[in-house]
């Protein structure tokens, strides 16, 4: 660095693009800068109490060496102290103790120097662009995003989401999803984190229940509009979801909107989770109603609800047990994560003998 003055007007362009390529503050810049150039000085001068200021408008940079004023008896020329005497000829208001910042020319930064402060505030940029994003994205959790497949491991897939980079496990597809590389996927952020290099990758799903919410959000404008809320869902992925919908328009009927003349509008969202089966119920602030259509397709007489232990007792023909109960008791399982209440199913027969009994 020939001289400590610089091109004012390229400097602050230079500056300034910086700041809104990478969206960041210069302020922030500025002390990246101002810490490299400690840094390549400190390598050439080995003074430890270093001091930078940076004037975009006058297009100079002062380094200053910070010295305590000492009595002359104290004073040792190691280039950390000056004499009160000295320090009171620079300004007379310095005291024993104070730090005056002595001003020095850093003709002497060599190339190995400059690229020391090059480099720290490259690392400034990088880790500044790592947290923008991680920010950026950590708002994003529990949404649906789309991407690139750039990679298909063993264990699981990379995707290519713009800015950063998605983590799907294998363990978060369901059982029919088959993607090659180059492949659009849509997926649900279940995380944000920062991996072992300090950058930030999104982990992904398609098996969680939220996967299917945001999937209706999407494809059913009522939903997306708020005319129809989604209450709750319950999962088995790539087998079958029951999903609980309500709308206060009476108007509305919230299970004959999502699924639209002929199935047309679910169409999209069962194509997108490969025939997964959609149990679409109509969501009751009645316990007992809501268990009853939450167990469809089966039929249901009577039920029976103790509210305190959470827990419930639901009578079904006898012809519909098998179907009420599901098979390996999906059904009854799903309905009871839907309604977050357990389920216990009798027949008819059964609530007979226990009366006569």
């Amino acid at each position: 660095m020939p001289s400590n003055k610089i091109d004012s007007k390229n400097f602050l362009k230079a500056i300034s693009q910086l700041c809104e390529e990478k969206g960041l503050s210069e302020e922030y810049i500025l002390d990246a800068l101002e810490q490299g150039l400690v840094k390549a000085y400190k390598k050439n001068s080995g003074n430890e109490n270093l001091k930078v200021e940076i004037n975009l408008k006058k297009g100079k940079i002062k380094m200053y060496a910070q010295k305590e004023v000492v009595q002359l008896e104290d004073f040792i020329s190691t280039g950390y102290q000056i004499t009160l005497e000295d320090a009171q000829n620079i300004k007379s208001s310095y005291k024993l103790g104070d730090i005056v910042n002595v001003e020095v020319k850093p003709y002497n930064l060599g190339r190995v120097a400059a690229q020391t402060a090059k480099q720290i505030i490259f690392e400034r940029v990088r880790t500044a662009e790592k947290n923008n994003i991680f920010n950026e994205f950590n708002d994003k959790k529990g949404e649906l995003i789309s991407g690139i497949v750039q990679k298909v491991d063993e264990n699981f897939i990379n995707v290519n989401l713009g800015k950063l980079e998605g983590i799907l496990p294998i363990n978060e597809l369901v059982p029919k999803d088959n993607f090659n590389v180059n492949d659009k996927i849509k997926a649900y952020i279940i995380d944000i984190r920062k991996n072992n290099k300090d950058v930030p990758e999104a982990i992904l799903s398609r098996t969680n229940p939220g996967f299917i919410r945001r999937l209706f959000e999407i494809e059913i404008p009522e939903i997306f509009e708020g005319i129809i809320e989604i209450k709750s869902v319950s999962r088995d992925a790539g087998s079958r979801t029951k999903i609980a919908v309500y709308s206060k328009d009476e108007n509305i009927d919230p299970v004959g909107s999502c699924v639209g003349q002929k199935g047309i509008r679910i169409e999209s969202i069962l194509k997108e989770i490969n025939g997964e089966k959609i149990d679409i119920v109509e969501w009751s602030s009645d316990i007992s109603q809501f268990i009853a259509a939450a167990l469809s397709p089966a039929q249901v007489i009577a039920v029976d609800v103790n509210e305190d232990e959470k827990a419930s007792t639901v009578v079904v023909p006898d012809d519909q047990l098998s179907l009420a109960i599901g098979k390996e008791g999906q059904n009854v399982r799903l309905a009871a994560k839907l309604v977050g209440i357990k389920i216990d199913i009798k027949t008819e027969t059964q609530i007979r003998e226990q009366i006569l009994e």
